[in-house]
């Protein structure tokens, strides 16, 4: 099977000119906003776009041995809704490679360690809006964290109880339009797609290249 761009299934590096830049807004927490001026390539007038630069984040996919998935359900502001969601979080410690951040924030949103890791997807966020990748990991073999070892969120976070969902139940939920939470929906279908397909080992590793940071 071919396909793709350029024959092959997959996306490509490119990069068109940009004539000018300017960071219009700052948060000074985790977003600014840039004013790019783009030039197309194949000729013609340059156009506006606006970029929101994101440091980048992680998402887990916690299975334990019967195959349910770790759910948190936290509520968004943005959306006006409690999503039920993988535990995910910001790269926000400077050299803290990517799987030590996801094993981090599992123990943190989670409340439990595992042994054995995966890489299930590299995706964007949103590509027509900001420049967020984020690695999706899949996580197995668990262990609880003892109550008096488990972190305690702060906003939001002192308020997203643990939920465990049967991976197919999941599954249904996200094609029912029940969950939304796009990282999520990704994350639980990749890893449907894994179990049914060449099975868990075959993933990526944890130390495989990351390609979109």
């Amino acid at each position: 099977m071919s396909g793709g761009i350029g024959g092959e299934l997959g996306d490509r590096v490119e990069q068109w000119p940009v004539v000018a830049s300017e960071v219009v807004y700052q948060t000074g927490r985790v977003i600014s906003v840039r004013q790019d001026a783009v030039a197309p390539p194949h000729g013609g007038p340059s156009f506006t776009r606006d970029v929101v630069e994101h440091p980048g984040a992680v998402a887990i996919v916690a299975l334990d041995e019967d195959e349910r998935v770790l759910l948190v359900a936290q509520y968004r502001h943005p959306v006006q809704r409690r999503l039920l969601e993988i535990p995910a979080g910001l790269r926000d410690v400077p050299g803290e490679p990517m799987h030590e951040t996801a094993a981090r924030e599992l123990y943190e949103e989670g409340h439990v360690r595992a042994t054995d890791w995966r890489i299930l997807a590299d995706v964007f966020a949103s590509p027509g809006m900001t420049n967020e990748a984020i690695r999706v990991y899949l996580a197995r073999e668990l262990s609880a964290v003892p109550e008096a070892e488990r972190h305690a969120g702060d906003d939001e976070e002192a308020d997203m109880p643990v939920v465990w969902a049967p991976l197919g139940d999941a599954v249904d939920a996200i094609l029912a339009g029940e969950i939304h939470n796009g990282v999520t929906c990704t994350a639980v279908l990749a890893t449907w797609a894994a179990r049914n397909g060449q099975g868990y080992d075959a993933l990526r590793k944890v130390d495989a290249a990351e390609q979109l940071w």
